[in-house]
């Protein structure tokens, strides 16, 4: 599966638990919606993931990735210490200039 630089990075951070690379993967300005709650920022969104790595050790298996232009959804089996574990999730990107501006995580 050919992905994005950007989103290999983000997956790889998240296997290896490192909210600080995961958060660089976004813009200064990145906004992540997860589990209802919105994220601006590096700050926000590493203090987000190092919580939800501490709480469910979340690992992430690529499955399927679509793109189009600047836009792209990447479907991935997740697992971890969560209910239901593991769910495919599916992770909708819009990349500027090589960082995430834009993700909205789903089921």
């Amino acid at each position: 599966m050919n992905l994005p630089k950007v989103i290999t990075d983000l997956v790889e951070a998240q296997n290896n638990f490192d909210s600080v690379a995961y958060a660089n993967c976004f813009s200064e300005t990145g906004v992540m919606l997860d589990e209802g709650k919105t994220h601006t920022g590096r700050v926000e969104i590493k203090h987000c993931i190092d919580e939800s790595n501490k709480k469910y050790r979340s690992v992430m298996k690529p499955l399927e990735y679509i793109e189009n232009g600047n836009l792209g959804v990447l479907s991935a089996e997740c697992s971890g210490t969560f209910p239901g574990s593991p769910l495919v999730l599916k992770f909708h990107f819009e990349i500027v200039d090589g960082q995430i501006q834009h993700l909205n995580v789903t089921d």
